[in-house]
C-alpha cells in the first residue's frame, strides 16, 4: 500500500467500471490539506481515429487490470510527492463524448501534480491490460492493445 509521509494511503480511489465516470468524484478523492496543487485528466471518446470516423467504441478489460492499475499507481506514489491519487476506467459500450478514463494527483506544488498525473496515465495506457474495439463508419474495425 502507498503510504503518505503521514502514513495515510494516498491511493484513495480505483477502479474498472461498466457505468459512466465521475471527474468530481475523481477530484473529490484525491484532496488534501497540503494539496497546493491538484491535478486531473479525463480522456473522452473521439468521434475520429487516424482521420476515420469513429461509429462505435467498446473497452474490456483482463481481471487482473485493477491490481495492475494498483500496482501503476503505487509506482507513482514512489516517485512522486503525491499526497492523493485516483484512477477510474470505463468498460463496456461507450458513445461519442463519453468519459472513458479519469486519473488525478494532489501534491504540494502544482508541478509535482501535472507530473504526477501524466505518468499516471501515461502508465496506466502502457501497461494496464485493458482493450479498446473501434468501429469505423468505413465498415472497418480494430483493437487497441493496452489503452
Amino acid at each position: 500500500m502507498s503510504q503518505s509521509a503521514t502514513g495515510g494511503d494516498v491511493i484513495r480511489l480505483i477502479g474498472v467500471r461498466d457505468t459512466p465516470l465521475s471527474v468530481d468524484e475523481v477530484y473529490a478523492a484525491v484532496g488534501a490539506p497540503g494539496a497546493g496543487g491538484t491535478a486531473v485528466f479525463a480522456g473522452a471518446v473521439r468521434d475520429t481515429d487516424h482521420a476515420r470516423a469513429v461509429t462505435a467504441l467498446s473497452y474490456s478489460a483482463h481481471p487482473s487490470a485493477e491490481r495492475e492499475l494498483r500496482a501503476v499507481m503505487e509506482k507513482v506514489a514512489a516517485d512522486f510527492p503525491v499526497l492523493g491519487l485516483a484512477a477510474l476506467h470505463r468498460v463496456g459500450d461507450l458513445r461519442i463524448g463519453d468519459i472513458a478514463v479519469v486519473v488525478a494527483a494532489s501534491c504540494p506544488h502544482r508541478e509535482e501534480a501535472f507530473a504526477a498525473c501524466r505518468r499516471l496515465i501515461d502508465d496506466l495506457k502502457a501497461s494496464v491490460p485493458i482493450w479498446k474495439h473501434q468501429t469505423f463508419a468505413d465498415g472497418g474495425d480494430e483493437w487497441v492493445g493496452a489503452c
